[in-house]
């Protein structure tokens, strides 16, 4: 049986190219980016290859590019670096109460050490107000964390709009844009950003690492000691076939985007109206335009355990939510955010495309999961 892979938003496959481009680095050229020997030198210009197209793809100059181990390190760089480099000027935070849980508990953890955090509702639909932040600012506020898009809905929240108030107000703006890269447009100046963190297995790029974009006037304190790599910003030898896959990745998720983005919002559309033509009491969680590559469903009647098991027995991956809480007994607490009722949230599926899925796929995935609902609920 072959597998029909929708839960990209938990992770992507690794795209042939970028398995090539990795391939070298795992053999012939070995040396060690921070050495200043041949092997070395020659691991440092594939380093700052990557840094290049990474900061290409997102409207950034290279020395504003940090590499991480991914998503999670990259929010807690942004967030605990920023929080320790400005608690002199205040210790109060804003972030959401829909965030990915590498934001959620690292603001948590801030506040064991004396910071306070305001975590501001969404509406409905998943979406923040910007004047819901705006209310909640204060005069000692000093970072705002927003995502721009939500993993478990696909909601689009409106960086562009918050950032402007936080750049009038000279506070420093963080997004968690894990979800977006490659599929929307990413310029950090137009979205008024001072740090954005960035997944490289979220974007047909290896596990293992990401980036932070750090704009050059903002300061943050390094939490990993050890070394000078990464311009002082983030100590350890660097992890060189990630990187290269990373820089790789998002390269050509950049040139191919327009075209990936309309393939997969003709993928959501069609499973999307296979469901609503076969099914009644569904409820769609994710707002109509939202990121097109994340499709939750709520399946009335049906335990989502049992429908993601039998969906798993015919050889379809999707997701109950964020990989990261796989396992867990508590509910989505984005769904609860937004106003669901436990039992409502309990039945909820996630299913994510990318550009790798096929139309064929999705509608075998719809009329399989159609049967399985209705065998369920009787």
């Amino acid at each position: 049986m072959s597998l029909i892979y929708l839960d990209n938003a938990a992770t992507t496959p690794l795209a042939d190219a970028v398995r090539q481009a990795m391939e070298p680095y795992f053999g012939a050229f070995y040396g060690n980016p921070s050495s200043v020997h041949r092997a070395g030198r020659e691991a440092r210009a594939a380093v700052e290859r990557a840094r290049e197209q990474t900061a290409r793809a997102i409207g950034a100059d290279p020395s504003e590019i940090l590499f991480t181990s991914g998503g999670t390190e990259a929010d807690n760089t942004a967030i605990i670096g920023t929080a320790l480099a400005h608690r002199e000027q205040g210790r109060h935070i804003v972030t959401t109460s829909i965030e990915h849980h590498a934001v959620l508990h690292t603001c948590q953890f801030l506040q064991t050490l004396g910071f306070d955090v305001t975590y501001v509702a969404p509406q409905a639909d998943g979406r923040i107000r910007v004047q819901d932040v705006v209310d909640a600012l204060r005069d000692d506020t000093i970072l705002v964390s927003v995502m721009m898009v939500n993993n478990e809905t696909g909601a689009i929240q409106p960086i562009a709009e918050i950032g402007r108030v936080t750049r009038e107000r000279g506070i420093k703006f963080h997004t968690d844009a894990v979800q977006a890269a490659g599929l929307l447009e990413l310029d950090v100046a137009q979205l008024g950003v001072d740090l954005l963190s960035l997944s490289g297995h979220k974007l047909h790029g290896p596990k293992g690492v990401g980036a932070l974009y750090v704009h050059k006037k903002a300061r943050i304190t390094p939490f990993q000691h050890g070394g000078s790599q990464e311009r002082d910003r983030r100590a350890g030898t660097e992890n060189l076939p990630g990187i290269v896959g990373f820089g790789t990745a998002i390269a050509a998720a950049v040139a191919q985007r327009e075209q990936k983005l309309a393939h997969i919002a003709e993928l959501r559309d069609v499973m999307m109206t296979t469901l609503a033509r076969e099914l009644d009491n569904l409820h769609v969680n994710s707002p109509v335009d939202g990121l097109p590559a994340i499709l939750n469903v709520t399946f009335a009647g049906v335990a989502g355990e049992a429908l993601l098991m039998n969906l798993d027995m015919q050889g379809i991956a999707a997701s109950a939510g964020s990989a990261c809480t796989a396992g867990s007994i508590q509910p989505s607490h984005v769904l609860l955010a937004m106003g669901l009722a436990p039992e409502q949230v309990k039945s909820a599926i996630r299913f994510s495309f990318s550009g790798h899925n096929t139309r064929e796929e999705v509608e075998a995935a719809a009329q399989k999961t159609v049967a399985i609902v209705q065998r369920l609920r009787r």
